[in-house]
C-alpha cells in the first residue's frame, strides 16, 4: 500500500493514512472486501507507531469505509460507495456554508472566496 507520511504538512500522521485510504477506496484502487495491511505491518513499513495506525484504523472503521473482524484484519467495507461519497459530499457542504457565512459576514466577495478554495485544494 503506497501511503507517503510529509512532516511538512500540518496534518497529523493518522488523518494523512485516513485521507489516503479513503482516497483510494473511492477511486477503486482498494476495492470491496480486499484487505488491509496489518496496524503492525503497516507501523513498520512507514516507521511510525501501532497507536498512529490503530488511530486511523478506527476511524476508517467509525467513518464506514473499513470492518475489522477480530483474528482477521481490516478489510475494504462492503458498504456502497456511492453512499460513503455522499456522506462525505455532506460534510464538506457543511464546512463551505461555515466559510460562506463567515466570509459573507467579513466582506469577503465570492471571487476572493474562490480563490482560496482553489489555492487550499491544490496545496495538497
Amino acid at each position: 500500500m503506497d501511503i507517503i507520511i510529509s512532516n511538512s504538512v500540518k496534518k497529523p500522521i493518522y488523518e494523512q493514512i485516513t485521507s489516503q485510504i479513503k482516497n483510494m477506496i473511492m477511486t477503486g484502487a482498494l476495492l470491496e472486501g480486499e484487505a488491509l495491511p496489518s496496524m503492525r505491518l503497516l507501523a513498520k513499513e512507514l516507521r511510525i507507531s501501532v497507536i498512529t495506525t490503530k488511530r486511523a484504523y478506527e476511524d476508517l472503521e467509525r467513518d464506514g469505509f473499513i470492518e475489522t473482524v477480530p483474528g482477521r484484519g481490516s478489510f475494504v467495507a462492503s458498504k456502497n460507495i456511492e453512499f460513503i461519497r455522499e456522506e462525505q459530499l455532506r460534510i464538506v457542504e457543511e464546512h463551505l456554508l461555515q466559510s460562506v457565512e463567515i466570509a459573507k459576514s467579513s466582506g469577503i466577495d465570492l471571487e476572493e472566496l474562490i480563490e482560496v478554495l482553489s489555492t487550499l485544494y491544490k496545496e495538497e
